[in-house]
């Protein structure tokens, strides 16, 4: 009797410590899962941040080199000036390709526009109302980018 209460209480112990490894185990497991799901999670957020970064950043290297731009066209000098003004533009136009390798001379001619017209605006904010032109004025030099788009 003695050897069966023995063997009882053991089986019972033995019972009991797998119980609680397992318990242990699938709660470990669980919460292993929880972190790994949000690793995911938080490694996406932060590709996706990247990459409106990016975006952030091209747009105002993009609004850089309207100014830039500007400048030179205002400064060009008749001869030499226009010839370099088609060799930046080509050199630009070649650098936005490689960023926008399914894009066309149209959709660059309008990203410029519009960006130009972003920098203009700054520029006349910059001038005494007197002699600023009127927003008007220069609506009829910036091209119809839209209506090319739904087309």
């Amino acid at each position: 009797m003695k050897f069966f209460l023995r063997l009882l209480k053991s089986t019972v112990f033995v019972t009991w410590l797998l119980a609680t490894m397992l318990t242990v185990t699938v709660t470990a497991s669980l919460w292993a899962l929880h972190l790994t799901t949000q690793v995911a999670t938080l490694t996406a957020v932060s590709a996706a941040t990247a990459l409106a970064h990016r975006k952030d950043i091209a747009r105002a290297v993009a609004k850089v080199k309207a100014k830039a731009r500007l400048r030179r066209l205002l400064m060009a000098a008749p001869f030499v000036g226009l010839g370099a003004i088609v060799y930046f533009e080509e050199q630009d136009f070649r650098e936005w390709k490689l960023q926008n390798p399914e894009g066309t001379r149209e959709e660059y001619s309008c990203e410029v526009a519009e960006l130009t017209a972003e920098v203009i605006d700054e520029v006349l904010q910059d001038l005494p109302p007197r002699v600023r032109p009127s927003p008007n004025a220069l609506q009829k030099f910036v091209p119809d980018c839209e209506l090319q788009v739904i087309l």
